[in-house]
């Protein structure tokens, strides 16, 4: 078990911001339950996009690719924005400077470059923000954790199906993945 860390821990030359799955239609079995909560975050995840760019930080977008193994990540933006919920996207789109991965599964790492991406770019510490919290976010941050990165959390940057279940995740990932789950507003201040 880990003690929650305190205090302000972003630096700017090893971290990263990650982006997960917000590229997305919303048309899935649980859109229905998600798309609320990912509403509310959409401007603390926007924030953090800026205040990353701002400061040079690198902005990575991992995202599921829905069964589409054709796709590439332009078309799975295209998607989403020509969607029914293209204002829960347009706010969070990738520019010209964004890295994207694109995964198969709920973990960030499983079967992506991701890993050797972020050793390239000698980054030892990640912000994980996007969604689902208590799915693919948690997954994340332990197979973060176990490849030694730093994790940090902003709990109003991550989005849930459950709100219970949702917050059981953030105390998992604090308490026994040393997690700093935090606010956006604490980071890149």
């Amino acid at each position: 078990m880990h003690a929650p860390r305190t205090g302000n821990p972003v630096g700017v030359k090893n971290t990263a911001l990650l982006v997960i799955d917000m590229i997305n239609t919303y048309d899935h079995k649980d859109a229905d339950l998600l798309i609320p909560s990912a509403r509310t975050v959409v401007p603390a995840v926007a924030d953090l996009l800026r205040r990353a760019r701002d400061r040079s930080a690198p902005v990575i977008y991992v995202n599921d690719n829905f069964g589409e193994w054709r796709s590439h990540h332009g078309e799975l933006l295209d998607h989403a924005l020509s969607g029914p919920h293209s204002h829960l996207v347009q706010p969070l789109k990738p520019d010209r400077d964004s890295l994207f991965v694109v995964k198969a599964r709920h973990s960030v790492f499983f079967e992506t470059p991701l890993e050797y991406l972020l050793r390239q770019q000698n980054i030892d510490q990640l912000v994980l923000t996007g969604q689902v919290t208590e799915q693919c976010v948690l997954y994340s941050a332990l197979d973060a954790h176990i490849r030694h990165f730093d994790v940090i959390v902003p709990r109003d940057a991550v989005a849930h199906i459950h709100e219970d279940l949702a917050r059981a995740a953030l105390r998992m990932m604090e308490r026994n993945m040393g997690a700093h789950v935090c606010t956006s507003k604490d980071l890149w201040r």
